[in-house]
């Protein structure tokens, strides 16, 4: 399996399928310099397989790779105490949300299926999605600051601030002012019920408060500036073969277990 903390592999595909953008690029170079063999595409002979890339091919082609990717729960962002989150979020689907009154800020928990935003009411989301579709629905608020944190084992693992007042502005955490205030919330998340290998992005509110915006699979996350082999090594843990998936994990794996509201089916594609 691939080491952490920069050690050298072999026998080991990291597989990088379509076009590549920066954070790709960075983490084959990382992941050639460990000894990894890089492909854009399967074939050939291959030893475990890691994936980096988008959900739907990774729907497509994962259970054929033998692949145990790493998500966190629908309704994870949801069940957590509005001290972490700074605003009231629930979990339900898109069809319920559609009837919903005022404004609110509307998203897939994971996937990008409609554009993730304020809506004025439920009559200006998407026509298109499912009605079963789960989506987060949360109050209205402005963040100062967000930051990236690639998580693992709980602990930070790589991390990068990636917006200011909801514009691009990336710098490497340890460069922030804010990065003790960043590193002491972050020590809160542990026990809130997240996989070993996650991403989660957190922010200060303009109203002083720290507060968690969402989590992502880590196998897709845009690293920003965050340090590449720190966000190798979580992206491995959290997008490798099935049969390393620890037991703790299990309940986490893609398509591995049921949404918690609305249709009662499965909470993948």
């Amino acid at each position: 399996m691939p080491r952490q903390n920069g050690g050298m592999v072999t026998d080991s595909v990291f597989l990088v399928p379509g076009p590549r953008g920066s954070t790709a690029e960075l983490l084959c170079a990382e992941a050639a310099r460990r000894g990894m063999d890089v492909r854009g595409a399967v074939g050939g002979p291959r030893g475990e397989v890691y994936w980096r890339g988008g959900p739907e091919a990774a729907g497509r082609v994962g259970a054929g790779l033998g692949l145990g990717l790493l998500e966190p729960r629908d309704d994870w962002l949801a069940r957590l105490p509005e001290r972490l989150t700074a605003r009231r979020v629930r979990l339900t689907t898109l069809g319920a949300a559609r009837g919903s009154a005022g404004p609110a800020f509307v998203k897939p928990p994971r996937e990008k299926s409609f554009p993730a935003a304020v809506y004025p009411d439920g009559s200006h989301l998407p026509p298109g999605p499912d009605a079963r579709t789960p989506v987060l629905v949360s109050e209205v608020v402005e963040f100062a600051a967000e930051y990236r944190l690639f998580l693992l084992d709980g602990e930070i693992a790589a991390a990068s601030r990636y917006a200011v007042y909801g514009r691009l502005d990336c710098a490497p955490l340890d460069t922030d002012p804010r990065s003790g205030e960043v590193r002491r919330f972050a020590a809160d998340l542990g026990g809130t019920g997240l996989p070993s290998g996650v991403v989660v992005d957190v922010g200060l509110t303009t109203g002083g408060r720290w507060a968690v915006v969402e989590a992502n699979m880590a196998w897709y996350a845009n690293c920003y500036a965050a340090p590449i082999a720190g966000v190798l090594d979580v992206v491995l843990r959290s997008g490798g073969p099935q049969a390393r998936v620890a037991g703790p994990d299990l309940p986490f794996v893609r398509d591995g277990r049921e949404t918690t509201e609305g249709s009662g089916t499965r909470s993948g594609r």
